[in-house]
């Protein structure tokens, strides 16, 4: 009898009659079951086979091909790693920067700057943020805050309004917001005037409302708006009044209790209340819109223009208003007074005058406090200054990126000066008296635009990261610029022009071609540094493209040209460069013709004995007829791994022989390769949707997984087995991320980011470990956003990252006349108009380059006051209370001069603080040093001289002018102050003349 096999055998228990089923209806046919057949050696071997072939069918569905022999062994290691937690991300650049104008303080002590959803206050001496609103315990806006403005009644709120359909006012000294008023209609934007109390004007799109509850703090309704601002979008101009309808509900937003159509207008451009407070101005489309605000009624009255209008700016004396157009014309509009219109929305046509500089769309339009100047700047990177009464024009040119707006501060600060808002997010002051850049402040330069508009036909974005000074390396905002940023410390370190370019941005409306930047790496030491810019030729110009090698400099901490080679791979672009990671340090190009070079350090001698380094080309080999398109080095240096068309060949990093190559039959054009983990066995290969991960020493193909999506990049793990890769997503504007291991197809952690990354680089975190398995990652965007991702993600965003009472008085004080003609006064420690201390960032002098720095032309050097104090400082070392101690031990002991004392009074201290000393007291403190001065002999004798020659000049028929009275009564009783002078005894000076100690000299 045959053995029976018992499967899943479970103990026998009998049950009772109702818990016995009933038996099912018989079937059609009656027919007993097939025997059992005992288990052959080859029918097992055939159910293993069926298997095999379900089990690859099912990977194949999946895209996913694995070696068999590693299949066990990757599930064990599979189940003993630990599953990856998400990544978070933070972003290092402000979204939608400088789209809108700053509002200065009354006072001019601080700015606001609009970024995104939130207002973030700066220091305008120093230009950190100080705080941001809102604060925790606040609702902020919900969308894009469009517009600001000062309260016209109290300087310490401010009124904010956003798409989000709510105007809310805040008082930024406490960091609370006061009032919420919702309209449910996306506003664009807000005016107010002092003579009109307790109403804004405001500009809201027309938008459908959806779930408008009428009650008082119900849930807020979120209002359809356009998801962008286009010129055929209309306006409402609405008249609001600040009152809430039921203030006393304690609601977290109310209704507005009174709300007055104005008319409607094309998407505005800029919306106004004149300087008497009578007429309502907004610019929109060709035309330009007036409304008496006592006659609101009666509609615009609508002026014509013949351009496209972009900005608007009301004098603030006199009632008339300059606007900006699309052809960079300034037309000043005196149409104000010309009475209202019996008929209401007619178009009528207005006395205007012309002022024409600008080759492009003006973006922005200031008067000056006084209102004899005009302020204008665009494209062009240019801001002019229009004296009003002659015409005449001044300019500040290449302030270094397009202007977005012009604000003048109306502080109290003795020098006006403008605040440029530029859009690479950058803040520039000019000084008024000067018309030169006083002061910038800068995080991350970065124009999302112009950016976008440039890289358009370039495929590639330079990222990489400094080990040496922790910072990284990114585009600037014109690409013939990089830009070095340190994110510990949120700071702009430095910018290097790799290619020297005009800043002309376009001729006419044809953009011009730029030399872009459009590679740059980074050897693993620190030391070395590849970078390759192109420019594209045309019918009149031939292409150009550089391979220039920078040495840092550790005594400068900046980066020095050292190497210059042109047309590296011919006309041809370059696709891929590394260095070697092993102290035999290589450079590694690839290019379109098809030829892989290396590149080696040549140390040649001059005639003095001085050793120059420089770079040269090393070999120059090629694998038949493809094309290179990446490479990369093996962690020891040893291996040089190139991606040709369909396969990976290997070579010897000192021989340049071809060790082997693996051919990727699924992986039809190889995009980029990398070496995984520090041993570098495995290479993980991208082409397309196609992921390939290879084992060099077994020389063969691991695993295989094709993807729905395309992949973007692949950034592989420093110290594990793991590389994360990104993926294009069907939205085409979110991208994908996936970790994965070698040893299995299966993804360790996968997840969606809510932006497109452009390149993406591994970011060594500081609380990073060797044995850590999580990730660190720095990107850039589609938007040239600057994102950091990872695990453990901690990045100072300054000190006003979150909401803060700002302190009174910090204003800088108002010079007195006095102070402006003698100085600040010195009878205090505490220095005068002290600002808060900032970072300073700049290289002291070394004494051994001192001398070099009048090398330099005259016409190329900087002004001697900005080199000064750092220049003296180079030469003369700060003696401190340690240092006069260590001289005393050491036996130097100073000459010691007996100096009868002076009878000193001691009921009133010799110094008094500043707050308590006015300028009366100053003012008598100086009495006696000026009597001293005029009762001097020399004094007196040219007194005299100038008398008796007055007195030989004057005419007989009119009397002698006496002496003054003043110096008349000195003469006959001098006062105390000379007597206590002559009986003080003089200090003999080195060259052994004596010198008085009240004496100037």
């Amino acid at each position: 009898m045959a053995a029976v096999k018992v499967i899943n055998h479970t103990p026998f228990v009998p049950r009772l009659p109702k818990d016995v089923p009933l038996p099912p209806s018989p079937a059609e046919s009656t027919k007993p079951p097939p025997p059992v057949k005992k288990k052959t050696r080859k029918s097992k071997a055939r159910e293993k086979e069926k298997e095999k072939i379900t089990e690859s069918v099912q990977e194949k569905k999946h895209g996913v091909q694995v070696n068999e022999k590693e299949k066990e062994k990757d599930k064990h290691d599979v189940s003993e790693r630990e599953p990856l937690k998400p990544l978070t991300w933070t972003s290092l650049t402000d979204s939608n920067s400088n789209s809108n104008p700053p509002i200065f303080t009354k006072d001019g002590s601080h700015f606001f700057s609009i970024v995104g959803e939130r207002i973030k206050i700066h220091s305008t001496s120093s230009g950190k943020v100080v705080s941001t609103l809102p604060g925790p315990q606040d609702d902020g806006h919900k969308d894009i805050i469009t517009s600001a403005i000062l309260s016209a009644h109290n300087a310490f709120q401010l009124i904010t309004v956003s798409l989000d359909g709510t105007i809310k006012i805040w008082d930024f000294l406490e960091g609370i917001l006061l009032l919420t008023i919702n309209l449910d209609q996306p506003i664009h934007h807000v005016c107010a005037h002092e003579k009109i109390k307790d109403y804004v004007f405001v500009a809201t799109a027309k938008a459908k409302k959806k779930g408008s509850s009428d009650a008082d703090g119900a849930e807020q309704p979120k209002p359809t708006r356009p998801t962008k601002a286009s010129s055929d979008e209309s306006c409402i101009i609405l008249r609001v009044s600040l009152k809430p309808q039921n203030p006393a509900s304690g609601a977290k937003w109310h209704k507005s209790s009174q709300v007055t159509p104005v008319g409607k207008t094309r998407y505005t451009a800029g919306l106004a209340v004149s300087a008497s407070g009578e007429w309502l101005i907004a610019v929109a489309g060709h035309k330009a819109y007036v409304a008496q605000v006592s006659a609101l009624k009666s509609g615009f009255t609508k002026y014509v223009s013949p351009e496209a209008l972009t900005c608007l700016a009301v004098h603030p004396l006199e009632d008339y208003f300059a606007t900006g157009d699309a052809k960079g014309v300034v037309r000043l509009w005196y149409c104000l007074n010309q009475g209202r219109p019996n008929v209401a929305n007619v178009e009528k046509r207005s006395q205007t005058s012309m002022l024409h500089w600008h080759a492009h769309a003006i973006s922005s339009l200031a008067f000056t406090t006084n209102g004899a100047y005009l302020l204008s700047g665009g494209e062009e990177a240019v801001l002019v200054i229009w004296q009003l009464h002659s015409g005449k024009r001044e300019f500040v040119a290449r302030v270094g990126s397009p202007i977005k707006s012009v604000v003048v501060s109306c502080g109290s600060a003795a020098e006006e000066e403008y605040l440029l808002g530029l859009a690479d997010a950058s803040f520039a002051f000019v000084s008024s008296a000067t018309l030169k850049l006083s002061r910038v402040f800068s995080r991350i330069k970065l124009d999302s635009v112009t950016s976008s508009a440039w890289a358009s036909s370039s495929s590639t974005t330079p990222l990489a990261v400094h080990s040496l000074s922790s910072t990284l390396v990114l585009p600037s905002s014109h690409p013939s610029s990089l830009q070095t940023y340190s994110p510990s410390s949120s700071v702009l370190v430095a910018e290097l022009e790799v290619s020297p370019s005009n800043r002309v941005s376009r001729q006419e409306e044809k953009m011009l071609e730029p030399s872009r930047v459009e590679r740059v790496v980074i050897s693993s030491s620190g030391e070395w540094m590849a970078t390759i810019d192109r420019r594209e030729g045309d019918e009149s110009f031939r292409g150009e493209i550089y391979l220039k090698i920078w040495w840092w400099d550790k005594k400068t901490a900046f980066w020095i040209l050292n190497t210059r080679v042109d047309r590296p791979h011919g006309l041809e672009k370059v696709t891929s460069m590394s260095f070697n990671p092993s102290d035999d340090i290589q450079l590694v190009t690839t290019g379109e013709d098809r030829n892989v070079k290396t590149w080696r350090i040549r140390s040649t001698k001059d005639k003095k004995g001085n050793v120059e380094v420089s770079w040269t080309s090393r070999s120059s080999f090629g694998f038949r007829a493809e094309m290179p398109r990446d490479s990369a080095w093996s962690p020891d240096g040893s291996l040089l791994a190139v991606a040709l068309d369909s396969s990976v060949a290997l070579y010897d990093s000192i021989s340049n022989a071809l060790y082997f190559t693996i051919v990727c039959s699924g992986c039809e054009k190889i995009s980029s390769l990398h070496f995984i983990g520090q041993h570098g066995q495995y290479i993980a290969v991208l082409g397309g949707a196609n992921l390939v991960v290879c084992d060099i020493v077994k020389r063969s193909v691991r695993w295989h997984r094709r993807n729905s999506q395309p992949y973007v990049t692949l950034v592989p793990h420093p110290y594990q087995d793991t590389f994360a890769t990104i993926h294009h997503l069907p939205s085409h504007t979110n991208n994908g991320l996936t970790v994965y291991s070698v040893s299995s197809s299966t993804p360790l952690l996968s997840q969606m980011l809510p932006f497109g990354i452009r390149n993406l680089v591994w970011y060594p975190s500081l609380s990073g470990s060797v044995l850590s398995q999580t990730f660190s990652l720095v990107g850039i965007t589609h938007a040239f956003g600057v994102v950091l991702l990872g695990h453990d993600i901690s990045i100072t965003d300054g000190a006003g990252s979150s909401s803060k009472a700002l302190r009174k008085g910090l204003a800088v004080p108002k010079r007195s006349l006095f102070e402006e003609m003698f100085g600040v006064p010195a009878l205090t420690d505490v220095p005068h108009n002290a600002v808060p201390a900032a970072i300073d960032t700049t290289l002291p002098w070394k004494s051994s380059e001192t001398g070099r720095v009048f090398d330099a032309p005259a016409y190329l050097m900087p002004p001697m006051e900005s080199l000064f104090e750092s220049l003296i400082c180079g030469f003369l070392k700060l003696r401190t209370k340690e240092d006069v101690g260590e001289e005393c031990q050491s036996g130097v002991q100073d000459t010691v001069v007996d100096i009868p004392a002076e009878p000193v009074d001691t009921e009133e201290p010799a110094f008094v603080e500043m707050v308590k000393v006015s300028n009366d007291v100053i003012l008598e403190t100086f009495v006696p040093f000026f009597k001293d001065i005029a009762d001097s002999p020399d004094y007196l004798s040219h007194t005299n001289r100038q008398a008796s020659s007055t007195l030989s000049t004057t005419p007989a028929s009119q009397p002698a002018k006496p002496l003054p009275r003043t110096i008349a009564s000195q003469k006959a009783n001098p006062p105390a102050s000379s007597k206590k002078q002559a009986s003080t005894p003089s200090i003999p000076t080195k060259a052994g003349k004596k010198r008085s100690r009240h004496s100037l000299g």
